[in-house]
């Protein structure tokens, strides 16, 4: 690019800056994908992703995933599968929520209808959520 005329080159050099900013506003507005596998009695050494090959099985799709994303390293979890999923779905301790052993349908306690959750909280950010398999929250 020629600098023999200041004003054109100036032009020239905002506008490839302001172009920049623009891909990179772009680029900062995709969302990333989140998808959680929660499983049941699953600890660090079922997966290869945390095993590193010392202990358990092979699992290379699950591998290929966390490679891709992030994955936990410090968590803590619950004494049911009921209580862990209310944390989790809820963001709340299950000791609020009354979800601390498995919820049966018909039960009192279980999630209410004013309890958000983590979908509920993600579908005005323009996410699609959804949930497959059990979950023992209640009705």
């Amino acid at each position: 690019m020629s600098t023999r005329n200041p004003i054109r080159y100036t032009t020239r050099l905002l506008a490839a800056v302001l172009l920049l900013g623009v891909c990179s506003v772009t680029a900062a507005a995709k969302k990333p994908n989140i998808l959680v596998i929660w499983g049941d009695d699953i600890g660090w050494s079922n997966l290869s992703a945390y095993h590193q090959g010392m202990l358990g099985g092979s699992t290379p799709n699950i591998d290929r995933i966390a490679q891709q994303g992030a994955r936990f390293t410090d968590y803590y979890g619950e004494q049911s599968c009921t209580a862990g999923r209310s944390a989790f779905i809820t963001g709340q301790h299950p000791l609020r929520t009354g979800l601390l052993k498995v919820g049966m349908p018909g039960a009192e306690i279980g999630l209410q209808a004013e309890d958000p959750t983590i979908a509920e909280l993600l579908k005005p950010h323009g996410y699609a959520t959804g949930q497959f398999g059990k979950n023992h929250l209640g009705d």
